[in-house]
C-alpha cells in the first residue's frame, strides 16, 4: 500500500495562494465599496446642488465648521444660507437643515418615516414605542393612547403636580437656609419624575428623597449623552461594532437600569391592580390613567399588548419626560435672567393664589402672563432642537425646488425659533411675540413639533410648566448665578451643558 504525504513546502505554498486569492478577494470588495460610496456622495452633491453651504471637506464634512458642543452655531448661518443649509457630517453622511417655516409646513405635512440612522439608536433605551413607530402601526398605537391625554384625565393631575412641586420647594427652603446658590436642574429631573409616577403610574412616589434614585437619574443623563455623540461618531454606526466599545458597553449598562426601573413601576401597577376590588374601580372609571390604559388594552386583533410593546411605551413616556425636565429648568433661568417679567409673573399668580388658594386646572386658563413667558421661553430653547425624517418621495418646495426620495431632511426647530426673518433680535426674551392678538407663520413656532406627529403630551407638559412656575415664583425670588451662565447643548434634548446654577431668596 502506498501512501502519499504532502511535503511542508507543498503545503505552504497553497496557503501563500489562498491568503493571496482572499486579499486579492479583499482589495476587489474594498475597491467596490469605495467606488459605492464614490458614486453616493456625487448623487448627493448633484441633488443638493440647488442648496448652498458653507465648504465641506471631502472626509470629514462640516466637523470643523461646527465642533463638537457648538453645532447650535449653524444658526448663525441664517442668513448666508436662507431657508435650508446641507450639514455633512463626514464622507456621504448629510442632513438638510431646515430652518424655514414654509419648508418646515411642507415637510411636516407629509408621512416620511423618521430617519432610521438616528431614531435606531434609540430603540435599545425606549424600544419600538410612539416614537420611533411608523405609518399603520403608529396610527394604532398613537390611537389608542389619545384618552390618556383627555382634559378630564388631565383636570386632577393638576393638584398631584402641585404636590410633587411643593416637595421640591421644601427641599429648596432647607438648602437656601444654609447658601442661597443652587444648581436647580438636578432639583426639577426628580420633581418631574415623581410628577410622572403619580399621574401615569397612579402611584405615590417618593422619588424626590430617595437617595438612591440617583443613579437612574445618572443613567438618563448618560443615555442622552451617549446617544448623540453615537450619531457623531463614523466609528460607532454599526450597532455589532458599538456594542464592543467602551461607550457602548456603557449604554448598555444604562438602559439595563433605566428598564430595571420602569419594570418594578409596571410591577407596582399591577400588584395593587390584583387586590381586591381594585381591578373593578379602575374599569368602571370613564377615562383611565397613561398606564392603565396599557394594561387593558386590546389591538385590533382582540391581543393584549405585549410585554414588549408594554415596556417600550412606559419607556419612551419616561424618555419624553426630559423635555419637561429641561423646559421647567429654561424657563427659571429666563425669569431670573429678566426680572422685570418675573416680577410681572408674581403678581399675576399672587392676584389669584395669594390668599391661599389652591392651584386648579380652571387657574391655568388665567395665567396670560405666566403662559407668554413660558412660550417665550420655549422659542429662545425648544426642548427637542431637530427632527430627521427620510424622504420616501420626491418633494417639491413652494419656491420650486425639489429633491429626490432618499434625502435626510432635519427640520431644525432651534435654527426655525432663532431666525431673525422671522423673529427680531431672537437672541432676546420678549413674551410679546405671544401675546394674545399677535400674528405669526404657523410654523414658526413648534416646541412640540407639528403636523400630524406633533405631540401627544403637549398639554400635559404645558400645564406641568405653569404649576412649576406658579408655586415657585410665590415662594421665591429667583436672581441669575453670574459665574456660572447656563450654555445650551444640543443633545437628544436641549440641555445646559453646565446645569442651571440660580440664586434663591425665600420671599416672606
Amino acid at each position: 500500500m502506498c501512501v502519499s504525504v504532502l511535503s511542508p513546502t507543498r503545503a505552504l505554498g497553497s496557503v501563500s495562494g489562498l491568503l493571496q486569492v482572499a486579499s486579492l478577494l479583499g482589495l476587489v470588495l474594498l475597491l467596490l465599496k469605495a467606488a459605492q460610496l464614490y458614486l453616493r456622495r456625487q448623487w448627493l452633491l448633484k441633488a443638493l446642488q440647488q442648496f448652498l453651504s458653507p465648504p465641506s471637506h471631502w472626509l470629514y464634512g462640516h466637523m470643523q465648521e461646527y465642533p463638537k458642543d457648538q453645532e447650535l452655531q449653524e444658526v448663525l448661518k441664517v442668513e448666508k444660507f436662507p431657508c435650508v443649509c446641507p450639514h455633512w457630517l463626514w464622507g456621504n453622511k448629510v442632513h438638510l437643515m431646515v430652518y424655514d417655516p414654509d419648508y418646515t409646513k411642507v415637510v411636516l405635512g407629509r408621512s416620511d418615516p423618521k430617519f432610521a440612522g438616528t431614531y435606531s439608536f434609540l430603540a435599545p433605551w425606549i424600544g419600538n414605542g410612539l416614537l420611533v413607530l411608523e405609518r399603520q402601526t403608529w396610527f394604532q398605537h398613537r390611537r389608542m393612547l389619545t384618552p390618556a391625554f383627555h382634559y378630564d384625565i388631565l383636570k386632577p393631575y393638576v393638584g398631584l403636580m402641585a404636590d410633587s412641586v411643593r416637595v421640591m420647594l421644601d427641599k429648596w427652603e432647607e438648602l437656601v437656609s444654609l447658601d442661597s446658590h443652587l444648581e436647580v436642574l438636578g432639583h426639577v429631573s426628580l420633581m418631574a419624575l415623581d410628577t410622572i409616577m403619580k399621574c401615569a403610574f397612579s402611584l405615590q412616589s417618593n422619588v424626590q428623597t430617595d437617595r438612591n434614585i440617583q443613579s437612574y437619574i445618572q443613567a438618563i443623563r448618560d443615555l442622552n449623552n451617549l446617544v448623540f455623540s453615537r450619531v457623531r461618531n463614523v466609528f460607532h454606526q454599526n450597532d455589532f461594532i458599538y456594542r464592543l466599545t467602551p461607550e457602548g458597553r456603557w449604554s448598555h449598562r444604562a438602559c439595563q437600569l433605566t428598564h430595571q426601573h420602569t419594570d418594578d413601576g409596571i410591577k407596582l401597577r399591577k400588584a395593587h391592580l390584583q387586590k381586591e376590588g381594585e381591578l373593578e374601580k379602575v374599569r368602571s372609571k370613564r377615562h383611565l390613567d397613561f398606564l392603565d390604559i396599557l394594561l387593558f388594552a386590546r389591538m385590533e386583533n382582540g391581543s393584549s399588548l405585549s410585554d414588549t410593546d408594554l415596556h417600550a411605551k412606559v419607556d419612551t413616556f419616561m424618555f419624553e419626560d426630559q423635555d419637561t425636565t429641561a423646559s421647567d429648568s429654561w424657563i427659571l433661568h429666563a425669569l431670573t435672567s429678566y426680572p422685570k417679567h418675573q416680577q410681572r409673573c408674581r403678581e399675576e399668580i399672587q392676584s389669584l393664589l395669594g390668599d391661599g388658594a389652591s392651584i386648579t386646572w380652571d387657574l391655568l386658563n388665567q395665567m396670560p402672563n405666566t403662559t407668554t413667558c413660558i412660550k417665550g421661553t420655549l422659542r429662545l430653547y425648544p426642548p427637542v432642537p431637530v427632527i430627521s425624517r427620510d424622504l420616501s418621495k420626491l418633494i417639491t418646495f413652494l419656491d420650486g425646488r425639489s429633491l429626490p426620495a432618499g434625502i435626510p431632511l432635519s427640520p431644525s426647530f432651534y435654527g426655525l425659533h432663532h431666525n431673525p426673518k422671522l423673529w427680531p433680535n431672537p437672541e432676546v426674551f420678549d413674551p410679546s411675540w405671544f401675546a394674545p392678538g399677535s400674528a405669526r407663520h404657523s410654523r414658526a413656532f413648534l416646541p412640540f413639533s407639528g403636523g400630524s406627529r406633533n405631540c401627544i403630551g403637549k398639554q400635559f407638559a404645558m400645564n406641568g410648566m405653569k404649576v412649576a412656575v406658579a408655586l415657585t415664583l410665590l415662594r421665591f425670588e429667583l436672581a441669575p448665578d453670574p459665574s456660572r451662565v447656563p450654555v445650551p447643548i444640543p443633545k437628544v434634548v436641549l440641555k445646559p451643558q453646565n446645569g442651571i446654577h440660580l440664586q434663591l431668596r425665600k420671599l416672606l
